[in-house]
């Protein structure tokens, strides 16, 4: 159970990266690379416009209220604090067993998310 939840997650992004490094060598990194001048054009302007697009998607109106920008911007934190907050106060109560597996769990992925891509990009170096 241990090795299911807390350290396969851990180890699958590093697993990947060792992968994509393995097709990389073997394609000697042209795999998926534009094979023209004209390729690499059309590449450049569809990524520019999908990150237009998701500008646009997540584009806050100007009319919002200060709150709700701040809210907006802080949403994933409290999120993860509740979690946490919540974990532990399930853990202090002694609450049932599998809740607090599945809050544990939940706690777990919350920090990942704070704090595993940094702690990956430090180990990666």
């Amino acid at each position: 159970m241990l090795i299911e939840t807390l350290i396969l997650p851990a180890i699958v992004p590093a697993i990947a990266d060792g992968l994509r490094g393995l097709f990389a060598r073997f394609t000697q990194g042209k795999g998926a690379q534009p094979q023209s001048v004209a390729e690499s054009i059309q590449l450049m302007q569809a990524q520019t416009d999908r990150v237009k697009a998701l500008a646009e998607v997540d584009a806050l109106s100007p009319s919002a209220s200060p709150w709700v920008a701040n809210l907006r911007g802080a949403f994933r934190y409290a999120a993860v604090g509740g979690i946490l907050l919540t974990t532990l106060a399930a853990v202090l109560a002694q609450a049932e067993s599998a809740a607090v597996l599945v809050l544990l769990d939940l706690s777990g992925a919350s920090m990942s998310f704070i704090i595993g891509e940094r702690m990956y990009l430090g180990l990666k170096k």
